[in-house]
């Protein structure tokens, strides 16, 4: 056995404590705003319970301007990462499949039965199949292209 094989992890020098947080956290700023925007489509729903849909429309408004901004706040301060990447569809998810079929079902579509309870889900699954679509084409497609079902 060599000396080398007998090396402490106290020996590898540590690179500066600024490199160590910036490169090992995960990005507040951004997520902050994907948190935000989740957190607008979670008050989206609660107000369409109480019969405030007005309320609840303009929550889920509020979510797509926050939503428009998490990304835009990544590029900016170079913060973007694969955490933030799914953090992000999973709140879109939320803010953009479940909280309009909730409403829409709350407001109008519960008085169609089934049939109601069946196109608010149809929405909702729509939307995490064009989520999941997305997903598994980030790094493989431009961004500035727009895709659908």
């Amino acid at each position: 056995m060599t000396d080398d094989q007998y090396t402490s992890s106290a020996d590898i020098p540590k690179p500066p404590l600024r490199g160590r947080l910036r490169d090992n956290s995960i990005y507040l700023l951004p997520n902050a705003f994907t948190l935000a925007a989740l957190f607008a489509a979670f008050f989206a729903i609660t107000q369409s319970m109480h019969g405030r849909y007005e309320t609840a429309a303009i929550a889920v408004f509020i979510s797509m301007l926050l939503d428009g901004m998490d990304g835009r706040v990544a590029r900016w301060t170079n913060s973007q990462s694969a955490f933030g990447e799914q953090l992000d569809s999973l709140a879109d998810m939320v803010s953009f499949g479940v909280a309009p079929a909730l409403i829409a079902y709350k407001w109008q579509l519960f008085q169609f039965g089934k049939i109601g309870y069946s196109v608010a889900f149809i929405y909702c699954a729509c939307a995490a199949l064009r989520l999941a679509l997305f997903n598994t084409l980030i790094g493989k497609v431009s961004k500035k292209w727009f895709i659908g079902i």
